[in-house]
């Protein structure tokens, strides 16, 4: 399958995503185990991040944060990018704690020192994505993000959206309505996006 982890591993090192997934290999040599970047979206060419909350667990490895994890949120998020036809190689996925789950154990609750640890990873990620001009909060998790985010890189355009996980969607019809709009505002932004990489 042309989207399967196995497929994924042979390109973990190309040209767009290969200093991405070089600083996660990094950080794994500090001790923390970080999923990849889908070498299937856009890398640092991309000008949308959605930002989720942490990874689910699941068996795949090597581990990627990506649209095409057999985990219902990721399959929700495919679908409604896909409905708003924002282009995958304009985008790019991260957590606002990224860091994989231990094999065995019970997930769980995330507290502030791992927000706040993960806004610093995230902070550095950012300055990683020249091209980046839009980030899509998905959820109150990630959400508490934002001013951070808004203090270090003033000029990206921010939108807060529900998170895409089947126990949000199904509390109203509402939830799935504001999704779709959120994202078709960011891709939108793109029109307003400046041509050449962003400096700073």
């Amino acid at each position: 399958m042309p989207d399967s982890t196995s497929y994924r591993a042979t390109l973990v090192d190309s040209a767009h995503v290969r200093s991405l997934n070089q600083w996660v290999r990094g950080q794994c040599q500090r001790g923390l185990a970080l999923p990849f970047f889908d070498p299937l979206d856009g890398g640092e060419r991309a000008r949308v991040m959605v930002l989720l909350e942490s990874p689910a667990r699941h068996a795949a490895t090597p581990r990627f944060v990506s649209r095409d994890n057999p985990v219902p949120a990721q399959k929700n998020l495919k679908h409604f990018l896909e409905q708003v036809a924002l282009p995958r190689n304009e985008t790019i996925l991260w957590n606002a704690v990224p860091w994989l789950p231990s094999a065995g154990e019970t997930k769980k609750p995330l507290r502030k020192a791992d927000l706040q640890e993960g806004v610093v990873m995230l902070l550095d990620v950012l300055s990683r994505l020249p091209r980046l001009h839009t980030i899509v909060f998905a959820g109150r998790i990630a959400q508490q993000c934002m001013p951070s985010v808004r203090e270090s890189f003033p000029l990206l355009a921010l939108f807060g959206m529900p998170h895409p996980s089947p126990l949000s969607v199904c509390t109203s019809p509402e939830v799935t309505k504001r999704i779709l709009s959120v994202l078709s505002e960011a891709k939108r932004s793109l029109q307003t996006a400046p041509a050449a990489p962003r400096e700073g």
